[in-house]
């Protein structure tokens, strides 16, 4: 069995560990521990989705020296695009953008439409669009821990998360991942965040618009993929996908 270098420990006791001492901890004050924790390997992610302005706000307030990765598929919504720009603005930063080798319109040429195809070609169009960029992101940023919003209420798929996880060798870290739906509208509110135009418009989960549709709380993996799946195959169970780092 592999041990982890820095400490000594196997990799499953360092993680039960990790999330002894993060379960009793409020939101910010987590993302406070793994910045100290993990100073200069850790990255964190957004989507510039329907709730990210929790998470940048948090990491701002407490960690802002945390590089943000946004991974840029190409096929984000209009809206998606103007609420990065505002959310940036409004919270004073610049998300470390990172996208395809391969341009959307060069992707359909050459390979079709492949989310409208079965699961090979849908999980071809994710390594590409989604997990190549987000493994080289670790890579340039030297990191090995990547905190993300998760949260239980989302799907069935992450309900059972804990807070900390390994996929492959990156440490994957879930600040909110136990709040629900309440929690995050009252943070919104409290702070008074911008919020995603296409919120009002019946959509309650974000992501690329030829895969994502309106819906309601109560179902929103039926609002991805037509109902087939709901991750976008950067958040999948440990080993599902190969992260380098």
């Amino acid at each position: 069995m592999k041990v982890d270098k820095r400490s000594g420990m196997e990799p499953e006791d360092n993680l039960s560990i990790l999330n002894t001492q993060l379960r009793p901890l409020e939101a910010g004050e987590r993302i406070e521990f793994l910045s100290k924790k993990f100073a200069g390997r850790i990255v964190a992610t957004t989507s510039f989705g329907l709730q990210s302005a929790v998470m940048l706000k948090l990491l701002r307030e407490h960690a802002p020296r945390i590089p943000v990765v946004f991974i840029d598929t190409g096929y984000l919504f209009p809206e998606t695009y103007r609420y990065a720009s505002l959310l940036e603005k409004e919270l004073d930063f610049m998300a470390h953008v990172y996208s395809p080798r391969i341009t959307a319109a060069r992707h359909e040429a050459l390979y079709g439409k492949q989310w409208e195809s079965g699961p090979e070609d849908l999980n071809n169009y994710a390594r590409i669009h989604k997990v190549e960029p987000m493994n080289r992101a670790l890579q340039d940023l030297g990191a090995d821990a990547w905190i993300s919003g998760l949260r239980h209420e989302h799907s069935r798929g992450r309900s059972q998360r804990d807070m900390a996880e390994r996929q492959a060798q990156t440490l994957k870290v879930y600040p909110i991942i136990d709040w629900n739906s309440e929690k995050v509208e009252s943070f919104i509110s409290g702070h008074n965040l911008p919020r995603h135009p296409l919120a009002s418009a019946g959509y309650v989960t974000m992501g690329d618009w030829h895969s994502t549709t309106p819906g309601s709380s109560s179902s929103r993996e039926a609002t991805r993929f037509k109902g087939e799946r709901y991750e976008c195959g950067l958040h999948l169970e440990s080993g599902q996908q190969d992260f380098q780092i």
